[in-house]
């Protein structure tokens, strides 16, 4: 009996013992998963830091380009602003030396006629003066459209007076106060005229 009460105190403490042993295998276990679990997440972490590290030096370099492009574009826009303007403020010269041409002729008649008394000589000159502007226009793109006669066209006419007449049809331009002008396919003036309303 003593023996069989040893028996079971061995047992016993022989099942505590590989409890015990069973309990620190586990806790060894659950030690080793928690710093390999750490480590992972050291190593995630650090990847992690890496990645963002590597982003933000993109989008620093990004944001530098973008702003590099961007002083580039402003200066462009300026450039080309300061020659539009350059054009525009000189776009007429062409045709107005042209035109200096007509003056000078114009200056040259008047002071002949008034040391001549001659009204033909000047009436001729003036004629020459017009045919030679009249040219200048043409070399231009600038021509004049003939409305003599013509139906009213609100595009090419502007009505300013109306009046029944016998000798025209209805809406046919009776006369032309001003005539009309067109500089390529563009009318630049439309004529002013009277119009037959019956």
């Amino acid at each position: 009996m003593k023996s069989e009460k040893r028996k079971n105190k061995e047992e016993i403490i022989s099942e505590e013992l590989e409890k015990e042993t069973q309990k620190e295998i586990e806790e060894i276990v659950v030690e080793e998963i928690i710093e390999e679990n750490v480590e992972k997440e050291t190593e995630e972490t650090e990847e992690k830091e890496n990645e963002l590290l590597k982003l933000k030096a993109e989008n620093e370099e990004l944001k530098a380009d973008y702003l590099r492009k961007n002083a580039e574009f402003q200066n462009f826009t300026r450039r080309k602003e300061k020659e539009m303007e350059e054009l525009r403020k000189y776009a007429s010269e062409k045709i107005i030396i042209k035109l200096l041409d007509s003056i000078d002729n114009l200056e040259r008649g008047i002071i002949a006629s008034i040391e001549t008394k001659d009204f033909d000589s000047l009436v001729k000159g003036v004629e020459m003066t017009l045919s030679q502007m009249k040219a200048v226009l043409k070399s231009e793109g600038v021509e004049e459209i003939d409305s003599e006669g013509a139906m009213y066209d609100p595009v090419l006419h502007h009505a300013v007076a109306v009046e029944e007449s016998e000798n025209h049809e209805n809406d046919q331009i009776i006369s032309i106060f001003q005539k009309a002008y067109k500089m390529k396919d563009k009318v630049i003036r439309p004529a002013m005229v009277k119009v037959c309303k019956k």
